[in-house]
């Protein structure tokens, strides 16, 4: 079973792609979805975020204050750096959990925003990503997210640039509105069972 990542900027479609992917019966490990999860599951890792964030990173409830947190990490790099150094190696083990639970597939697929910057890329066998051009990715993030594009310039900026990210990829997915994704991602998906079915020959 091969094992691939998906990654891409803020904005580029990351997961309307892995939508389609999950049609076609592939499964999807959402890295960013189940690091959420595990910061309020995960007692290591919540001590962790307590440590770097103060008490106050949780609500009475065990549920997370994410405003508290975003505050300080996306101000303050190095309590970012040290956020992403609890929670990538959390996502990891989770990972390696999960894909050891799927079977009879020619591949999965890790979508993450940070596959590069965490250094999770390493030991996938290949890296599809999603592009768009940036005023795309800034108007998709302010009508998602409902926030100023400032906020969005400030969350682009802790990534590294789109086309370091092409180059370091294996594929790449236009998501740029006028390029169709679908025949884009039906020819990746033959590309990679052909792949998976020459490593199994």
């Amino acid at each position: 079973m091969l094992q691939i990542g998906i990654t891409g900027g803020i904005g580029s479609g990351k997961t309307t792609v892995c939508k389609i992917f999950e049609l076609l019966g592939i499964p999807v490990y959402y890295a960013d979805d189940q690091a959420k999860r595990l910061m309020i599951e995960d007692p290591k890792l919540i001590e962790q975020v307590k440590e770097i964030f103060g008490n106050e990173s949780y609500f009475e409830d065990g549920s997370l204050h994410r405003k508290h947190i975003a505050g300080i990490a996306f101000s303050d790099p190095s309590k970012l750096a040290q956020l992403n150094g609890a929670v990538h190696p959390a996502v990891a083990r989770d990972g390696i959990r999960w894909n050891a639970e799927q079977e009879d597939i020619a591949y999965t697929l890790k979508e993450a925003a940070l596959l590069f910057e965490s250094g999770s890329h390493k030991g996938l066998d290949q890296i599809i990503c999603v592009t768009a051009p940036v005023e795309v990715r800034i108007k998709r993030v302010i009508i998602r997210d409902d926030v100023s594009r400032e906020a969005v310039l400030a969350r682009i900026g802790q990534q590294i640039p789109e086309e370091e990210k092409v180059g370091l990829s294996d594929f790449v997915i236009h998501n740029d509105g006028d390029q169709m994704i679908i025949p884009q991602i039906l020819k990746i998906h033959q590309d990679l069972l052909s792949i998976a079915k020459q490593k199994t020959t």
